[in-house]
């Protein structure tokens, strides 16, 4: 698996910072936003894995050194709980404002809405 892996998160945050910036329609933008969401989670859950990990529970027969040195990272997962709760949040508002663009200007596109200005 190695760094390609790697690689294809980088490509995929890529994506969505190209939709970002050069896309003017607002769903697209949040598309793109969407996907450096998913490209950071991916990240962080890859900075906490290990090849043959084993799951961070411990038991009372298990030697603690020896179970730490084998298992998986757990605060990259709990971070990248907690990001999905704030990601969903953000996709919420970010669709939430998307509709109050298209009921005021009745249009997606920002060159557009920035013209109108009313």
């Amino acid at each position: 698996m190695g760094i390609a892996i790697y690689i294809l998160t980088f490509a995929l945050l890529l994506i969505g910072l190209y939709g970002v910036i050069a896309k003017r329609n607002v769903i697209k933008i949040i598309l793109g936003v969407l996907i450096i969401d998913y490209a950071v989670n991916m990240l962080l859950v890859l900075i906490g894995y290990r090849r043959d990990g084993v799951a961070p529970i411990v038991s009372a027969d298990e030697d603690v050194k020896k179970w730490a040195a084998a298992s998986v990272d757990p605060l990259p997962q709990a971070m990248v709980l907690t990001s999905i709760v704030i990601g969903l949040g953000l996709a919420a508002l970010m669709v939430a404002m998307a509709i109050r663009l298209y009921q005021k200007y009745g249009t997606f596109d920002m060159n557009e809405i920035r013209r109108l200005k009313g």
